[in-house]
């Protein structure tokens, strides 16, 4: 047969994805043929599964996520079940599944940020210089227990405690010295405080008003997340209510005052580091967010002015999957639960922006480089499911808090995924992956049926406050670890391969002395500050507390007379009273 070349232009017609997609269901649920040799395929292969098994028998019983979700020995189209116009559609596009900027890491790479902070404010501050020299892109502020449970480091409480865990900071003074020679108006700065978030907000804003900076030109986040606190880590102020005044007061200030500010942190890592599931840590760090939407929208706030700065902060465990398909779903949920319940206008409203973490809990005391491994695979997991912010954990954090050593092998990590690996080259590599797909979905699903029954229960502070999410991750907890001891899931050096002898490694210790450091600081200040001055700003403070006016502006004022965090954190307490955790068993 001779083929006759038509001369002229010739059209080249381009089908988008979405169009591949509807066509290719349509051809194979409207041609028999092919529906039949598929099934007849599939059966074929099912039978030879079976018959291989006589011969080199499955390694376990059961296979499942590190989370426990059975793990099907083959994924096909019909397990993933996706519209792609409906559950993927583009990047920067609703239901956000493949990306919430249309470039994502071809436009710019996440933000390398780690989390630092011991001792004094300024060792903190020449660990900062350090990581910003080294190529780190965003600051990420530890706070020591003192601080986070709102304490001052000459509190009886505070003995044995200051600087160990993080940085010790009791009053405006130490601000100033942790930011020294920082520009604020150039760096972006995390804070993981909560219970006392909205002092330590305001001693931040204090310092950048000092410096003549515009509020409007500093840019960061703060945790701020009290609910977690309640369900995870324990670190709080007031009681449950009280508390979720004072986010929403620091959520409406921050839209008014400090626009660039991530006024909440979201955070399910702490509550994944609790011991939830994968899809437990998904729903309730979405209820925790609904909830404090919620909070906003009867301020009488607009869900379109604040709730394009609400972040988010997950875990990144060791189940690489499992994970890729955690943030991808986090996505598509948290876009299509804001668009069903509160109707926003701006697309930016329904974008979840995560930074991530690595996994503290996977790391193991035993054969300590082990780590390094676990979270370079962590790091890609969180690369790969789309973060905008990612710390890297060092290898010597179950021992203390990391050397300057390990911690620059742990940014090294970050930076060789960036530049070596090309996974940053295209946008949601593994989309399209019938098994990655089928986890996206089944994570959404169940983590909607949870989210649905903390409705059921009137929302996430009636749910904390009956101790629900706090029942549920102590039950996983403990079913894990059963698991490990039966050694139905592995960890690599604890429970199978283990050694006699272990690797001698380097660690930082926090020397004693630095309490008698910080302690001598802070009496200096409070003898050189004006005692009157501080009398009239805790005294706003108390009255804003007792009355319905934002807490923002005289607690930054306070700041500004150098009160101490304990003694603002006290006037709340006074007004609000203390939180007491109900016994879960």
């Amino acid at each position: 047969m001779i083929l006759k070349i038509l001369a002229g232009p010739v059209t080249i017609f381009r089908y988008d994805q979405a169009t591949i997609t509807r066509v290719t269901k349509e051809m194979s649920m409207n041609d028999p043929e092919m529906k039949s040799k598929a099934e007849v395929a599939r059966k074929e292969w099912e039978a030879a599964y079976e018959r291989s098994q006589t011969k080199v028998p499955l390694r376990k019983e059961r296979f499942t996520t590190l989370s426990d979700m059975e793990v099907p020995p083959l994924s096909t189209p019909d397990s993933a079940a996706i519209d792609y116009e409906r559950d993927l559609g583009y990047p920067g596009r609703f239901p956000f599944t493949r990306g919430v900027q249309p470039t994502m890491y071809r436009g710019r790479l996440w933000t390398m940020r780690m989390f630092a902070g011991f001792g004094t404010p300024r060792q903190t501050n020449e660990r900062f210089r350090y990581l910003l020299e080294q190529g780190q892109t965003g600051l990420s502020t530890a706070f020591d227990f003192p601080t986070l449970m709102g304490y001052d480091s000459d509190s009886p409480l505070s003995l044995g405690e200051v600087g160990k865990v993080g940085v010790a900071i009791d009053t405006l003074r130490d601000m100033e010295i942790l930011f020294d020679q920082i520009p604020l108006d150039e760096v972006t700065t995390s804070m993981t405080i909560n219970g006392p978030a909205a002092v330590l907000l305001g001693f931040y804003v204090a310092l950048a008003d000092n410096r003549g900076i515009p509020r409007d030109k500093i840019g960061g986040t703060v945790q701020n997340d009290c609910l977690k606190e309640f369900i995870a880590q324990h670190a709080w102020v007031v009681p449950p209510r009280p508390a979720m005044r004072i986010v929403t007061d620091t959520i409406e200030f921050c839209t008014a005052e400090v626009p660039r500010w991530n006024s909440v942190s979201i955070s399910g890592y702490h509550i994944r580091e609790a011991g939830s599931t994968a899809a437990q840590e998904l729903a309730f760090t979405l209820a925790d967010g609904l909830e404090y939407v919620k909070w906003g929208v009867e301020r009488g706030m607009k869900v379109d002015d604040f709730a394009p700065r609400l972040s988010f902060f997950f875990d990144v465990h060791s189940d690489f999957f499992e994970e890729i398909a955690k943030f991808r779903a986090a996505r598509r949920l948290w876009a299509r639960l804001m668009k069903e319940r509160f109707d926003p206008k701006d697309p930016r409203s329904m974008m979840l922006r995560t930074h991530a973490q690595t996994a503290g809990v996977s790391l193991t005391a035993q054969q300590p480089y082990n780590n390094v491994a676990r979270v370079a695979l962590q790091a890609l997991a969180a690369v790969l499911g789309g973060t905008q912010s990612l710390h890297t954990n060092s290898l010597d954090e179950t021992y203390a808090l990391p050397t300057t050593e390990a911690v620059t092998i742990a940014l090294r990590t970050q930076q060789i995924i960036a530049e070596e690996s090309g996974v940053a080259n295209t946008i949601d590599p593994l989309a399209g992956s019938y098994f990655v797909e089928e986890l996206t979905n089944r994570l959404e699903q169940e983590a909607r049926e949870i989210i649905e029954r903390i409705d059921a229960m009137g929302g996430m502070v009636e749910a904390v406050e009956r101790g629900y999410p706090q029942r549920e991750i102590a039950a996983s907890a403990y079913r894990y670890q059963q698991q490990l001891e039966a050694r139905e899931k592995i960890v690599v050096g604890v429970n199978r391969y283990e050694q006699e002898e272990e690797p001698a490694i380097p660690l930082l210790r926090i020397d004693d002395s630095i309490e008698r450091e910080q302690v001598a600081s802070l009496q200096k200040v409070k003898r050189e500050r004006d005692s009157a001055a501080v009398e009239r700003a805790l005294a706003a403070v108390a009255e804003a507390a007792r009355g319905s006016s934002n807490l923002m502006p005289p607690i930054i004022d306070a700041a500004k007379a150098y009160c101490s965090v304990q003694e603002i954190c006290d006037v709340l307490r006074e007004v609000f009273g203390r939180h007491q955790d109900r016994p879960e068993f």
